[in-house]
């Protein structure tokens, strides 16, 4: 029996597919390990926008920053470099941060290309494989270190850099920590857990750390949770990957909208964009395409845009 009235359906439709010539099937390492015997001529994530409306996206085995023009016609390749871009977000000095599940939190200058090491280790100890990254209305960047983390190796990481320089640990006991995002008041962090088929709310105590951590929403099917997005009103919205739809939840978790895929069941992440932030931009990684799809709650400002 359902515990809450059924969604809302929405199709997504089909804003831009990454063109044949720029995909490559290059055998990379990240591929064989999370994508075992599949063709992966790209595998698109971390959909961002720029202050000009461009949505840039990473191509994690292939190491590429993606740009994609405002009308969705003109893809360009910003930088290749040796890494496994997972997600991406903009600072408001314009610099895009970027979390690389083989080298850390990176930034990137747009203007010159140059890329340079955030976070790269913790007193030492190696990263497992940074998979996503929010940033705080004060310039703080939460990210989650997922590796191959999962119910069977539950040490998957939460971490903040502040906008001082201090890097605290918010979770060490997380089975497979992936997309994250902030409410907009700030006092709760969510975490897809996409192992553990859940989203974990993190309240905030008034010394800036989390305690009574607990289970937000449970869902089933797919593989899991992927990218996050929170709307104006506290809604959660949840790209689940492997069951080809985006959710989006109510502040109190009560499921409002299905939105669906008409493509592959690769729903890996999400943005909000367009001039009132009502269309929900959504990354397709099995055909290598972004969809998009209008709500009717806007998206919350988004910090480096606001």
């Amino acid at each position: 029996m359902s515990l809450f009235a059924p969604p809302v359906d929405i199709d997504a439709r089909l804003f831009a597919r990454f063109p044949d010539r720029l995909r490559k099937d290059t055998g990379s390492s990240w591929a064989k390990g999370n994508r075992p015997g599949m063709a992966t001529e790209c595998f698109l994530e971390g959909p961002s926008f720029d202050r000009d409306g461009n949505l840039w996206l990473v191509d994690i085995p292939n190491g590429r920053i993606l740009r994609l023009s405002a009308d969705g016609k003109d893809w360009d390749v910003v930088t290749e470099y040796d890494g496994w871009p997972n997600g991406l977000k903009f600072h408001a000095d314009g610099r895009a941060f970027i979390a690389d599940y083989r080298k850390g939190v990176l930034a990137l200058d747009p203007t010159t290309g140059v890329i340079e090491t955030v976070v790269g280790d913790r007193y030492s100890e190696g990263l497992i494989g940074v998979n996503d990254l929010h940033f705080a209305a004060n310039g703080d960047l939460y990210f989650t270190d997922q590796g191959q983390t999962g119910l069977h190796d539950p040490r998957g990481r939460v971490f903040r850099l502040t906008a001082g320089g201090r890097l605290d640990k918010l979770l060490d006991n997380a089975p497979s920590p992936n997309g994250l995002v902030l409410t907009p008041q700030e006092n709760w962090l969510y975490v897809a857990m996409t192992r553990a088929n859940a989203i974990w709310r993190l309240p905030f105590m008034p010394d800036g750390h989390v305690s009574k951590v607990g289970q937000f929403i449970q869902l089933s099917g797919g593989h899991g949770p992927d990218g996050l997005a929170i709307d104006e009103t506290g809604g959660l919205v949840v790209a689940h990957f492997g069951l080809g739809s985006v959710w989006h939840f109510s502040p109190l978790g009560e499921p409002l909208h299905r939105i669906r895929s008409p493509l592959g069941l690769g729903t890996t992440n999400i943005a909000f964009g367009g001039p009132d932030r009502r269309t929900l931009f959504i990354t397709e990684s099995e055909s290598g395409s972004i969809l998009a799809a209008d709500l009717p709650v806007a998206g919350a400002p988004i910090y480096g845009l606001s």
